[in-house]
């Protein structure tokens, strides 16, 4: 069958008020883009008339301001879940004004066809193809795109020309069942496959499609810098230790890396370091640095959910797909972060913390135990099942005003029973078989800055003694005082 070609307009109307809204995409790629702003229009239009209009919002990971930006400023998010990196959302969020459940990726599909979350009304998805059958071939992400299509009582169409065509068959769809009929993974190295390259949705849902041409809303990060380098060598210089003492295979294992300049040091550290062979990634999201790996020659193969990368580098990925095509593999978020698959691999998982404290435990979500940052991510879907697990943070931030070390964690995302390894550009504590004690000498020695290493000493010395000792009445104490005095080093233990 023929589908009806709409404008976003139209399409945007389909969406009423009260509506849940399942959308294609994993970080700005692959998220629509020309749907979602004719929403916001029409919530300011209702709004501007006294009239009530908000949607509930589920999608992968992050989209773009097309989406999350001008829906939040339009007041159009009643709900909205999981991970997002939208500024005017996060400060929404912070606000009251936007319910958000920062749910683990790997569980959001689950969470959806479970009916934890309710039903969902309309899918939106954008494409580089669809064909009369309902086979609908997705461009740089994939996220929770199986499941919202299956599920969406009605599906949107965004055909965005800016994605070249020769993305098909770059992507492995296959949707997890439910409990108690799912099955194993079949999938014991980055490059197998269990599914098909396309998503396949009943025609009759589909009404009607969206012809566009607007690029992916890119992210760029900053460039490496002394701090960052200093932590990806001192990354590196772990990891081959563990390979020389026979710990790491000396085939080395599969990588699953964060967002951000930190990841991209650590991972040009890899990629340039002669004692690392060439090696794998089996992670979440896929970045520039992660291609220039793969032209050089030193990654093999990358599975991802997501080409989270510049336009120019996903230009040269499209340019060139004869050379991709053995070498990368889109998948949904719950096969790219399953903890299943994160296990059997021996996944070595990399990723960031805003702040450890000294026995290991690790926070990667929120500023002072309050303010929403970003969301927790696939970090946890890694973290927990790795054969090791990695967090890394420049020591101090905000020209030493905060700790990155301290005494107690203001919010716990990760658990010092998952985290195996801490490293700054200090150097790097490996808390593997050791006890509380043990951890908190190796943190404060080896990762905490020069002018905080005495004030956690002290703090440990006046702590009550016990299998993790702390003292309850200032173990907040530097949080404390970077509130009252805008500097972590002015505490009063």
């Amino acid at each position: 069958m023929s589908f009806p070609r709409i404008s976003a307009a139209e399409a945007a109307a389909i969406i009423k008020n009260g509506d849940s809204i399942g959308l294609s995409g994993f970080t700005p790629a692959g998220s629509p883009k020309a749907v979602t702003a004719e929403l916001a229009k029409i919530a300011e239009a209702a709004h501007a008339k006294g009239e009530e209009f908000k949607v509930n919002v589920f999608t992968g990971a992050s989209t773009g301001d097309s989406c999350d930006g001008v829906l939040t400023r339009a007041g159009a998010i009643n709900y909205r879940a999981p991970y997002t990196t939208n500024s005017d959302f996060r400060s929404a969020v912070n606000k009251g004004l936007v319910k958000y459940s920062d749910i683990h990726l790997s569980q959001m599909a689950q969470q959806l066809r479970a009916g934890f979350l309710g039903p969902i009304n309309v899918a939106i998805i954008e494409a580089c193809a669809i064909e009369d059958n309902g086979r609908v071939y997705l461009t740089a992400a994939v996220g929770i795109t199986p499941t919202v299509a299956r599920m969406a009582e009605k599906v949107i169409i965004e055909l965005n020309a800016a994605h070249s065509t020769s993305m098909m068959g770059l992507h492995d769809i296959y949707e997890i069942q439910l409990p108690p009929h799912n099955t194993p993974l079949m999938i014991e190295k980055p490059s197998d496959r269990v599914g098909t390259p396309y998503v396949e949705i009943d025609p009759k849902k589909i009404v009607g499609v969206v012809e566009v041409n607007l690029p992916d809303e890119a992210r760029g990060f900053t460039d490496p810098d002394e701090i960052t380098n200093q932590i990806g060598h001192n990354v590196v210089e772990f990891l081959v230790n563990d390979m020389k003492r026979g710990v790491i295979p000396s085939s080395f294992l599969p990588i699953q890396s964060g967002v951000g300049n930190i990841a991209n040091a650590v991972l040009s550290a890899l990629g340039n370091d002669p004692h690392i062979p060439v090696f794998q990634m089996y992670t979440e999201v896929i970045q520039d640095s992660v291609i220039a790996l793969l032209q050089s020659g030193r990654i093999s193969f990358g599975s991802t959910c997501s080409l989270s990368v510049t336009n120019g580098c996903l230009d040269e990925i499209y340019n060139n797909t004869s050379f991709y095509k053995d070498k990368l593999v889109l998948r949904p978020s719950e096969i790219s972060n399953s903890p299943e698959l994160a296990k059997r691999l021996g996944i070595i998982a990399m990723n960031t913390a805003i702040e450890a404290d000294i026995y290991g435990n690790v926070n990667s979500t929120h500023i002072c135990g309050t303010k929403m940052m970003n969301g927790i991510g696939g970090s946890g879907d890694f973290t927990r099942n790795a054969y090791i697990s990695i967090f890394s943070c420049p020591s101090v931030a905000k020209n030493g005003a905060i700790s990155a070390i301290v005494p107690m964690v203001s919010h716990i995302d990760h658990s010092e029973h998952s985290v195996h390894v801490i490293a700054t550009e200090q150097g790097v504590a490996d808390l593997r078989g050791k006890s509380p004690m043990e951890r908190a000498k190796a943190v404060i020695e080896n990762c905490a800055h020069p002018e905080y290493k005495q004030l956690l000493w002290d703090y440990l010395a006046m702590a009550s003694k016990g299998h993790t000792s702390h003292n309850l009445e200032k173990a907040y104490a530097m949080h404390v005082a970077l509130l009252n005095e805008g500097d972590m080093r002015k505490v009063k233990f």
